[in-house]
């Protein structure tokens, strides 16, 4: 209890539990959606290009989220456009433009500022790294994307689900599929501060995975997706300052967790059944 009482006692990581809590949330949320339409490695694809983006700025002085957001949503557009009308997977063109982001961020920052702390912690995340506009600027955006995800939530329900009869419905699947692609386009960019850009995508996958082991509904693993990703959150936040290991990776492990204590209890249920 002492522990627990100095912890929360640093600005810092009330900042950091207040971010997370949103960015895991919404991360959750919208990674049901992208699991189900095998569209799940899009946020590791995104967060290479914000990497990309964000070496860029911070090499020439400019405000490092200002630039990465808008780049980052054009590439989401850019991969969903390519993905619907080419011949490439969607598989391919993520591991195609991650790949080139992430070497050009590797390039620009061997040539300007090399690998000082502040591109360090983009890669690989740090709740010291936080500031207190960081902290404004994510809170705003991470409140939108709930808002507008939970305002669209049946239409992303069928564009989820089954595109033709969604379409066939009225439904503007290309619309909401775009929608989909810039709320995870921004997901990605506030929450690469704090787990960095190899880590950010596990918040994507995790959760709904995990949830998708005990809920066959939608809406079910929607709930207990958020449910989950904010108390794994949660749980490797306060284990990384308790244990002073690296925030990101403890986040990671506790989703890690998470996944493979549902899947055992999903192994007990059928055998019991």
């Amino acid at each position: 209890m002492e522990l627990f009482k100095e912890m929360i006692s640093y600005p810092f990581i009330i900042r950091a539990f207040i971010v997370g809590i949103l960015i895991s949330l919404c991360a959750a949320l919208l990674g049901v959606s992208l699991v189900l339409k095998k569209f799940s490695m899009i946020g590791d694809g995104l967060s290479h290009v914000s990497f990309g983006a964000l070496s860029i700025a911070v090499a020439f002085g400019i405000a490092p989220l200002k630039l990465s957001i808008p780049v980052v949503v054009i590439a989401a557009f850019f991969l969903l456009k390519l993905t619907e009308s080419s011949r490439i997977s969607s598989d391919a063109a993520i591991a195609v433009m991650s790949a080139s982001a992430l070497a050009a961020g590797v390039l620009v920052t061997s040539f300007t500022t090399g690998m000082n702390m502040d591109v360090y912690s983009y890669m690989f995340g740090s709740i010291l790294a936080m500031s207190r506009e960081d902290v404004r600027l994510s809170v705003l955006l991470s409140v939108a994307v709930l808002i507008l995800f939970l305002f669209c939530y049946h239409k992303i329900f069928a564009v989820t689900f089954d595109e033709s009869f969604a379409r066939a419905s009225g439904v503007d699947v290309s619309f909401y599929n775009s929608l989909l692609a810039i709320l995870t386009a921004v997901t990605i960019v506030i929450g690469m501060r704090m787990m960095g850009a190899m880590l950010i995508s596990s918040l994507v996958i995790f959760p709904a995975l995990t949830a998708m082991q005990m809920f066959e509904s939608f809406r079910g693993v929607v709930i207990c997706s958020g449910f989950l990703s904010v108390i794994c959150f949660c749980i490797g936040l306060s284990a990384s300052y308790f244990f002073s290991a690296p925030a990101g990776a403890s986040i990671v492990i506790a989703n890690l967790l998470g996944f493979l204590l549902f899947r055992l209890l999903r192994m007990v249920y059928r055998q019991n059944v």
